[in-house]
């Protein structure tokens, strides 16, 4: 299944993740799980993120960049989620290395991450002016 994916600022409908997530552990102290992931973030005509490793439902996670495409090539470091909202709100942070800067359009600063947290009216029926050219759907 894929997730969608906005930009930080909720401005703006970057693309999509998707991939596999393996329970590992239920970890019923902490009222959570522990999984094995491995996705990728795809980005339209910029290219993609691959990342792989340990995502908790019940705390922040690091998971590896383990590669890109298109701007994204040569990427290395890592990405934190942040689980707002169980499934399907994660805020991602992005700490990446061995690229070039990144294009404008994929800066900035991004909205306070909390549960109540929710894109644009613009950016959720996807507008030409709130989404990135040719994003992944």
């Amino acid at each position: 299944m894929a997730m969608q994916v906005y930009h930080g600022n909720l401005q703006k409908r970057l693309g999509v993740t998707a991939g596999i997530c393996i329970l590992i552990q239920h970890v019923p102290e902490k009222n959570g799980d522990r999984y094995e992931a491995i996705y990728s973030f795809y980005f339209g005509d910029y290219g993609s993120l691959a990342v792989q490793g340990p995502y908790l439902t019940y705390d922040d996670s690091y998971l590896a960049v383990t590669g890109g495409t298109g701007v994204f090539a040569g990427a290395s470091g890592q990405v934190k989620l942040r689980q707002l909202v169980y499934p399907f709100k994660i805020f991602y942070t992005f700490y990446l290395k061995g690229i070039p800067d990144l294009p404008e359009e994929l800066l900035g600063e991004p909205a306070l991450p909390t549960p109540a947290a929710e894109p644009t009216p613009d950016a959720l029926a996807c507008a030409p002016h709130a989404t990135i050219e040719n994003f992944t759907n």
